[in-house]
């Protein structure tokens, strides 16, 4: 069986993970709970502008964002893909709705995995499910 991994790395900030084991665990554990595998997933941690022109050059927007997600999936059952979160962004948003960044940075995380499983955030009701289930796999960390 081929090893698979979490991997966390940082583009254009100055920004460390606290506990990147711990971390990949508790992802592992809530992909585990939709009865999915993690494969290979790749985090990259960056700055706002680094995810401008990430945005602008694959998707045609010219917004900031927070995260832009690709997905690497060759097999239903497997999730890998490559996570792009805006440490600016999740630090700016963390202030905007008074939550602690760290709990602000794992909801964002936690965002960009569901959507490779296969959750949308396109309709408010798609939405609701979604932060619903950001909501639970939060509180397994």
């Amino acid at each position: 069986m081929p090893k698979y991994s979490i991997q966390f790395f940082y583009e254009d900030v100055d920004f460390k993970l606290n506990s990147p084991r711990k971390t990949a665990s508790w992802i592992k554990t809530s992909i585990k709970e939709e009865k999915k595998t993690a494969g290979d997933l790749n985090f990259i941690f960056c700055s706002d502008n680094h995810l401008l022109n990430m945005n602008i050059e694959y998707l045609q927007h010219n917004t900031y964002t927070d995260i832009i997600t690709f997905d690497n999936s060759e097999q239903d059952q497997l999730i890998s893909g490559d996570i792009f979160i805006s440490i600016d962004r999740v630090q700016a948003n963390a202030s905007k709705f008074q939550k602690k960044p760290d709990d602000e940075l794992h909801r964002v995380i936690i965002h960009g995995v569901l959507h490779l499983i296969g959750y949308s955030d396109k309709t408010s009701k798609n939405k609701s499910i979604m932060r619903g289930k950001e909501d639970a796999y939060l509180s397994l960390r």
